[in-house]
């Protein structure tokens, strides 16, 4: 059927005809993707090398990605039609061929095709990295040295016989992990941890491989020591034999079932019921008990959480990625669909030639940018501060404090990064589908699965907003410690400046100058934080409020102290990306740099105007000026996609190829997945003939009966 509609298309019956040009739904799009990719003013594998890190960065990846288009096991045809039972266990074969690689290459390139895999299945990345990225990462970053060679011994390193999860969130307990209620009450007797589930909504939830898979989890739970409660620790936990897979003594595990997305994971619940480990199997990197029962304690308790914070700088680097397949999904197809004339008696339009469509995805475009430049400058943060904390002489107090200052300052910007660069990526897959109007709500074009995929980021590895209001009270903190002439880290440094900030004002400036726009964050983020601390110590110093209750009362504040200071962090990162790229590309990543930044002081207009920043004639001058970098940036706008350099098959949705045959491409994908070989229903005997061939006299009777009524 697909061969003879396409031999129909070759010779259409309904073209519009213009200026000696013919326009056709079936022949004209992939002409008109091609024109609008002819317009490149710029080396299109240049800006690739700039996105990648580097021309070997981009080599690597294309290395990594052409190998894992040729494996069968990752096929993608069926992806959007798997049930749960069989999406897992299509996972699971997966994950066989992920973790081979995982054991043998750097950090740097598993990290790299854990992301790229996660791009077209979100699951087997998932699955995969709950192991390495969470339990094998508690155990690196919690457990001493020899703790680490010991679990390395037993197989953690290589999936062999051995396979880890991560058991902190409970059934009625999630973002205050401080709050948790699983118990390790240690016996000296026997020199053993007790590992407890008092009651039901202390069971562990939604974790990953616990259903089906895990061998060994790394528990959260109280550390009860002579009945003094020191808090929640990290403890290894074997789960299961690792010969026939069969329950440890004390322990009961469940699958918890249909997820709104990632249906390859076995999330699962856990139960521990007085079940015994070694002493040794408590993380002592930070807190120690030895046999005698002698606590020590870390200088800062959130140390112990050290694998969460990967999680979160990953979830920020991977929004870009997946912001940029959705993007590129959307603006092909924009380029390509025609509806509507714009001038009576023209040919339609496309619908990337409407303002109003401009809008809905070019300064998602910038933004996608924006957040790549923002998650790169994180990441190097993150190594380097972990590498600090990891190595650091705890017999240095100055450089201890140096290190814990950094671990400190990295919670918070990765909590604020994670959380508006996790929403900001499900704002753009939504608009995206909504921007191709009905076949955006296909499931084959993967906008569907592609969002319910996503959004679990907002939520895992600490809520979003409850992330905000932790970068926001760290924000205030940093706010006071300004004040008294203290250390502030250097995201925030600008602080420090409030007072020449407080006085600055646009004052007929260019508004697109890049130090411009840069300070009028600044002036707007300091303006907040300032009006934050002088409400905290209000608060505390003349209503007698504890910090607990001030922070409470200041929520909405932290929120949009957070929201305000890690745009103008994004927006600061892609200026100096920017100003470091080639020659050749800076004139459009120019352009973005500064359509972000004015899309996003048109948002917030309001900051600005408060400030004083702004005054109410600028606004319609910042309108104007986000409509005209909007078609600038629209003239290269399929150029820009196409560095984004993902192949059909990371793309995943017809709509979206390369080469702009969207209608067929389309087409053939509905038809190879639904074959029509019997027109009648399945149900039609049972369902569909009794229905439609019931006797007249019923109807009949029901017609009185609705009468009667």
């Amino acid at each position: 059927m697909a061969s003879r509609l396409a031999n129909l298309g070759a010779n259409p019956t309904a073209a519009v005809t213009h200026d000696g040009k013919e326009y056709n739904t079936f022949t004209e799009p992939p002409v008109a993707l091609a024109q609008e990719r002819a317009k490149a003013k710029f080396p299109v594998r240049e800006l690739t090398y700039y996105l990648d890190g580097g021309e070997e960065n981009t080599k690597k990846i294309e290395e990594m990605m052409l190998d894992i288009e040729r494996n069968p096991i990752f096929s993608m045809d069926d992806q959007y039609d798997l049930p749960m039972e069989k999406n897992r266990e299509i996972t699971m074969q997966r994950v066989g061929v992920l973790s081979q690689y995982v054991q043998a290459a750097p950090e740097f390139e598993s990290l790299k095709r854990f992301s790229i895999v996660g791009l077209i299945d979100a699951s087997t990345t998932t699955r995969t990295g709950v192991h390495f990225g969470l339990f094998f990462g508690a155990v690196r970053s919690s457990g001493t040295n020899e703790q680490l060679a010991y679990w390395v011994s037993k197989g953690a390193g290589t999936l062999r016989r051995f396979f880890g999860c991560f058991c902190m969130t409970e059934l009625g307990h999630g973002s205050n992990v401080a709050g948790m209620e699983t118990t390790a009450t240690f016996d000296k007797k026997t020199d053993e941890f007790v590992i407890h589930t008092p009651h039901v909504a202390a069971t562990k939830w939604w974790i990953g491989g616990a259903a089906h898979t895990a061998t060994h989890t790394v528990c959260y739970a109280r550390l009860i020591v002579d009945g003094k409660d020191y808090g929640v620790k990290n403890f290894v936990v074997p789960l299961r034999d690792t010969e026939d897979w069969s329950l440890k003594p004390g322990i009961a595990v469940g699958d918890i079932g249909k997820k709104m997305g990632r249906d390859g994971i076995d999330n699962g619940w856990v139960q521990f019921t007085h079940v015994r480990i070694p002493r040794q199997y408590m993380l002592m990197r930070y807190t120690k008990v030895d046999s005698e029962g002698n606590v020590t304690q870390p200088p800062l308790d959130q140390l112990s959480y050290g694998a969460l914070i990967g999680g979160r700088v990953s979830m920020a680097v991977d929004s870009s990625l997946w912001a940029a397949r959705f993007l590129t999904i959307a603006t092909r197809y924009a380029a390509v669909r025609r509806q509507f004339s714009s001038t009576p008696g023209e040919p339609e339009s496309k619908i990337l030639d409407y303002k109003f469509h401009q809008r809905r995805l070019i300064p998602r475009l910038a933004y996608t940018f924006a957040m790549r430049a923002g998650s790169e400058k994180l990441l190097q943060f993150h190594s380097k501060a972990m590498e600090n904390m990891l190595n650091v002489d705890k017999n240095d107090k100055t450089a201890l404090n140096s290190a814990i200052e950094d671990m400190k300052e990295l919670f918070s910007l990765s909590a604020g990064l994670k959380a508006f660069s996790t929403w900001g990526t499900a704002e753009i897959i939504d608009q995206c589908r909504q921007s191709c109007g009905g076949h955006g709500y296909s499931g084959y074009n993967g906008f569907g699965q592609g969002y319910n995929d996503w959004v679990v980021q907002c939520t895992w590895e600490g809520d979003n907003n409850i992330l905000c209001l932790s970068a926001g009270r760290a924000l205030i903190q940093a706010g006071l410690s300004a004040r008294k002439g203290g250390k502030v880290g250097d995201a925030a440094s600008y602080i420090t400046r409030s007072q020449e900030l407080a006085s600055k004002k646009l004052n007929g400036r260019d508004i697109r100058d890049p130090k411009v726009l840069v300070e009028a964050f600044e002036s707007a983020s300091a303006r907040g934080i300032n009006r934050a601390v002088d409400r905290y110590l209000e608060l505390t110093e003349k209503k007698g409020l504890n910090q607990t209750q001030a922070f409470e009362e200041l929520s909405q504040l932290r929120f949009e102290i957070a929201r305000v200071h890690t745009r103008t962090y994004l927006i600061r990162s892609f200026f100096a990306s920017v100003e470091a790229a080639k020659d050749s590309i800076k004139p459009v990543l120019s352009d973005l740099a500064t359509l972000f930044a004015l899309w996003s002081l048109e948002a917030d207009s309001a900051q600005f105007l408060v400030s004083g920043y702004l005054s109410p004639d600028d606004i319609p001058q910042i309108t104007t000026l986000v409509d005209e970098y909007n078609g600038k940036v629209r003239e290269q706008v399929i150029p820009i996609i196409d560095a984004f350099n993902l192949s059909d098959f990371f793309i995943n949705a017809p709509i979206g190829q390369y080469d702009g045959n969207a209608y067929k491409h389309y087409f053939d994908k509905v038809v190879r997945r639904n074959p029509n070989r019997e027109s009648r229903a399945p149900y039609h005997e049972r369902l569909v003939k009794p229905f439609m061939q019931r006797p007249e006299e019923e109807d009949d009777e029901d017609l009185e009966e609705l009468v009667e009524d």
